[in-house]
């Protein structure tokens, strides 16, 4: 699919262009029939929880951003970009991740440092 308003082609189940977000598709009609909503259950997990304990515990900068994504998961469902909840939630797995690997790293670094 094709971008109206800059011609930048996008993927066929994204709801805005990824280079100058305009709507490209009624969100609500997605799924086959207007006002019909995904159930609740298919909601997908913020990771805020995992985002806290990483920012808190593994690598700030990281966990920060883990924490903005997983924020994004409920106000984007809440407005019906269901696959914009989706993309802020696989983001917000990514750098829960990255910042727990990170603090792993620095950690395991930092015994060698005191013990050595």
């Amino acid at each position: 699919m094709y971008c109206k308003n800059c011609g930048q082609e996008c993927p066929d189940d994204a709801f805005y262009c990824l280079n100058c977000g305009t709507k490209l598709r009624d969100t609500q009609t997605y799924y086959g029939y207007k006002n019909i909503r995904p159930s609740l259950a298919d909601k997908p997990p913020t990771y805020l929880a995992q985002a806290i304990l990483v920012t808190l515990f593994c690598c700030l900068p990281f966990g920060i951003v883990a924490i903005v994504y997983a924020a994004q998961v409920d106000t984007k469902w809440a407005a019906g970009d269901y696959y914009g909840a989706q993309e802020a939630s696989d983001k917000a797995k990514t750098w829960c991740m990255a910042s727990f690997i990170i603090g792993l790293i620095i950690g395991i670094f930092y015994i060698i440092a005191v013990s050595g």
